[in-house]
């Protein structure tokens, strides 16, 4: 069920299946909570699964100029307050979403029973990567998401993924162009100044879960192998074949893993 709740002063959309122990799903940019379509419907059978749209993505209300991840964190915390949630949750972020993740880490570590971070990384962005992000933001801005698309879709995916899941392909794209160019420009410019957490791994003091895709071509294996290794208590996997979106490129592997890591977690 997909419903509108009123947190952090703007309308989000929610989708909001299950019971039990809450999993907080957080997309990767510029995507939405509909890339979680795969998990919510297997996940939902033994947790609560929340997957909301972020700040300026999919349903949810458009922010202009800059927004920071502690501000998406920050949105997803007023989120659980708005609904009822008290409870430790397990949060699992893709991507941006990971950097929301790590951010919520930071401001909101009572909240947090386990974390799952998938295709990811605690780096900041490199000038040159900051001021690529900053530059796109303002073509969006003028000439809508297609640019951003041109420039993404080939890396999102691995080659066996084109070739044996075309529709993965087609559902990233439309997904993208979906989105709000104010609302993806003001999330690229957050990006582009995010912090650096990499010194600050060691101190996450809770059962964690990192995946990667065995191609992903943006966060690589190697990358994710040592944010594991620098975590006191993380389980690296890999998922093979694919590339930075496990969960639509091979969501059954995906779902494994993810089942497994809860099953243990009780």
């Amino acid at each position: 069920m997909v419903t509108s709740v009123d947190a952090a002063g703007i309308r989000m959309a929610v989708t909001d299946e299950g019971s039990g122990v809450p999993v907080l799903l957080v997309h990767g940019f510029p995507l939405s909570a509909g890339m979680w379509s795969k998990q919510v419907s297997v996940l939902q059978r033994t947790h609560r699964i929340l997957a909301p749209d972020l700040r300026g993505f999919g349903g949810t209300e458009v922010t202009d100029g800059e927004v920071t991840m502690e501000q998406f964190a920050d949105d997803l915390a007023a989120l659980l307050d708005a609904m009822g949630v008290e409870e430790p949750i397990v949060l699992c972020g893709l991507s941006m979403g990971g950097y929301i993740a790590l951010a919520f880490w930071h401001r909101h570590r009572e909240r947090l029973k386990a974390l799952i971070l998938s295709d990811t990384r605690a780096t900041a962005d490199a000038p040159d990567a900051a001021k690529g992000r900053r530059d796109m933001a303002d073509r969006v801005q003028r000439e809508g998401p297609a640019p951003l698309v041109d420039q993404m879709l080939s890396k999102l995916i691995s080659p066996a993924t084109v070739r044996d899941r075309p529709q993965v392909r087609d559902e990233l794209s439309s997904m993208m162009m979906g989105c709000a160019p104010v609302g993806v420009a003001a999330a690229a410019r957050g990006l582009a100044r995010r912090k650096d957490w990499t010194d600050q791994l060691g101190e996450i003091d809770l059962p964690a879960l990192v995946l990667c895709g065995a191609e992903d071509a943006i966060t690589t294996p190697a990358e994710m192998q040592r944010m594991a290794a620098a975590m006191p208590d993380a389980r690296y996997v890999e998922i093979p074949g694919v590339g930075h979106v496990p969960p639509m490129e091979a969501p059954e592997a995906f779902n494994t893993e993810v089942r497994r890591f809860l099953d243990q977690l009780g």
